[in-house]
């Protein structure tokens, strides 16, 4: 069965088969034989996420791509169900908390939650990184969220989504936070002061996440496009998150891929180092009374 308009799961899917038949050297042809396909163009429409996968013919890609790995295994598979759904969400925190997802919101959350690693250029903290206080005032702020329910649940939700730095195989973050983030006002000095003591928490106790502070001094810098973010997962090639004012997007070809990778690594060169913006965002603390 094909499909005219492949879901995000989809075609991260045939995204990450095709890296792992790359990696083997063998063509269309010759995987679409071991494959039992009924030729190439079967298999470069799954490639391509026009054509579903079921569950059940995972495992034979893993044998033919000699995947041994657990978690790639299991990863391939998770992401088999969620792309064979006729829906274009599953469950998990979407379901839990439908009343605060809005737009491809969803498709984020799942993304989000398969990723292994997180690459990340904001302007103001980012919500794996929020307090309860802080979180709230960004999303009264934002006014897209109207009703006292849908802030309570949104704010719900991003307290949930912050488990996955505390879970036993931990997502390991980066962020370059431009300068801005530490002093501009979110809600009250109380709520600021709150906030930056949890970002030196977590910069010194957990390893797997790195906070960089983007400078004012750097003057024009490689981010001036705008906020984005990097998702990693265990099996294929990165997803590149952007979120215009209408919208989210997703990005998955190489040449943006590209690009944002060799942003991302030149914002970690203007950025400050670890230490020192640890220190930059005590001194900021002090700046919020």
């Amino acid at each position: 069965m094909t499909d005219a308009q492949p879901n995000i799961h989809r075609r991260r899917l045939g995204l990450a088969l095709k890296s792992l038949r790359t990696k083997t050297g063998m063509t269309l042809k010759e995987a679409a034989v071991q494959l039992v396909l009924s030729g190439e163009s079967a298999l470069s429409r799954i490639e391509h996420g026009r054509q579903r996968v079921p569950p059940t013919a995972v495992l034979g890609y893993c044998e033919v791509y000699e995947v041994r790995e657990k978690e790639q295994r299991e990863y391939l598979l998770y992401l088999a169900k969620l792309a064979s759904s006729s829906s274009k969400r599953g469950k998990n925190l979407f379901e839990e908390y439908r009343i605060a997802v809005k737009g491809r919101f969803g498709d984020y959350l799942q993304l989000e939650e398969m990723a292994t690693k997180s690459e990340t250029f904001a302007h103001f903290v980012p919500g794996l990184l929020q307090t309860e206080e802080y979180a709230r005032a960004i999303v009264q702020g934002s006014r897209e969220w109207q009703t006292d329910r849908e802030i309570d649940s949104f704010v719900r939700l991003r307290l949930e989504r912050a488990k996955a730095l505390t879970r036993e195989n931990p997502l390991h973050l980066w962020v370059v936070l431009d300068e801005a983030g530490l002093f501009r006002q979110v809600g009250s000095p109380e709520i600021m002061r709150a906030q930056l003591d949890h970002l030196t928490r977590v910069a010194s106790e957990y390893p797997h996440v790195t906070i960089q502070i983007l400078p004012f001094a750097k003057g024009a810098h490689s981010g001036l496009e705008g906020a984005f973010q990097l998702l990693h997962f265990a099996a294929g090639p990165p997803v590149v998150v952007v979120e215009p004012l209408t919208t989210t997007l997703f990005l998955e070809e190489d040449r943006d891929i590209g690009r944002y990778e060799t942003t991302m690594n030149h914002l970690r060169t203007e950025a400050l180092d670890a230490a020192a913006s640890l220190q930059l965002i005590r001194d900021a603390k002090k700046e919020h009374h």
